[in-house]
């Protein structure tokens, strides 16, 4: 059976009609007919060829919401029809260290969705039975795809570092990763500060649960706030002065990162020494966090704030994405 999806030929190119023979269906693998695809500033970074590992004709789509349609012979814990999502892996190697210990998503062989294999711009997508998520009957399909990217990606740091309901955390840009983690942490107890060089931006900022903002290019104000955060997590994908940041955390304080920016950090030796500070960063998150969070999701009423496309649209929206003007994500509709 063919699968009918958009493609890019080169780096950089227009998506176009591409038609694929996926061979027969492994038999640890499930055959996902698409409902909704999240489009993420990944998929364009993969487009682009940004970081150097794409492999055309690129299928983009790591955002997959869909409906089980075809099970492996192996296969036994999702049933046709069921529900499911899938997000930026599509399979593990399932043998590893990480693997072994519920860090499937830290797995070195791990299959990304979009590099090597085609994603969910499509009318099906294929994937290891392993790495997709249920979706329980009380999320919403049509808004749940960011949450198999962008949810994960701001979730899984609460988890991983075990921040408390009482710890005071700063959010760096608010737009698709940004506004997910405003709800995430306010949910989760957190004094939530949003970090915001916009005016326009510092309302929507606190309805989406920050408590206070804080203008980043405020010199005063960012002296003034010395020492405050336990944590700040960074969702931006560009050089920032990161030592005018860490001087805003408290002693044994972090700052987390989970915008993917190719820029090397420029950061003072001593502002980690002298506060016993910390820098880190993760990756989108394991099979069973992505279920924690669904999870913590439906609870608490969290839901990404899309803007909707036709997949035959995936041109334009690719090309609203790339111009900064989503708020906050995009979702295609449908196969294609």
């Amino acid at each position: 059976m063919m699968i009918n999806a958009y493609a890019a030929f080169e780096p950089g190119g227009e998506l176009k009609p591409f038609t694929y023979d996926p061979g027969e269906l492994p038999a640890d693998q499930v055959e996902i007919d698409v409902l909704y695809c999240g489009l993420c500033h990944s998929d364009l970074s993969v487009i682009n060829d940004d970081w150097g590992l794409s492999q055309y004709p690129v299928v983009p789509g790591h955002e997959v919401v869909g409906r089980i349609g075809r099970l492996g012979s192996q296969v036994s814990h999702l049933a046709v029809g069921q529900a499911v999502g899938l997000g930026w892996h599509c399979g593990y190697c399932n043998h590893c260290h990480c693997c072994n210990s519920g860090d499937q998503n830290l797995c070195a062989q791990a299959q990304a969705t979009i590099i090597g294999h085609h994603g969910g711009f499509a009318d099906k997508v294929r994937a290891a039975a392993t790495s997709v998520v249920p979706i329980q009957d009380s999320i919403d399909l049509a808004t749940a795809g960011p949450m198999f990217c962008a949810g994960i990606t701001v979730f899984n740091p609460l988890v991983q570092f075990a921040v408390n309901p009482d710890s005071r955390v700063a959010v760096i840009g608010i737009g698709g990763l940004g506004h997910l983690a405003l709800q995430f942490l306010r949910a989760w107890g957190c004094e939530v500060t949003a970090f915001t060089s916009s005016e326009s931006k510092r309302k929507e900022a606190m309805d989406l649960g920050a408590h206070y903002t804080l203008n980043s290019r405020d010199p005063a104000a960012l002296e003034e706030a010395a020492g405050r955060f336990d944590v700040i997590l960074s969702t931006v994908n560009v050089r920032l002065d990161w030592n005018q940041y860490l001087s805003t955390l408290r002693a044994r304080g972090r700052l987390h990162l989970v915008g993917a920016t190719t820029d090397s950090l420029d950061i003072s030796a001593f502002q980690l020494i002298f506060g016993q500070r910390q820098v880190s960063g993760s990756p989108v998150g394991s099979p069973d966090t992505m279920a924690r969070m669904l999870e913590f999701a439906a609870r608490h009423r969290i839901l990404p704030v899309v803007e909707q496309f036709p997949m035959s649209e995936v041109n334009r929206a690719l090309e609203k994405l790339a111009s900064g003007e989503v708020r906050y994500r995009v979702v295609l509709e449908g196969g294609r």
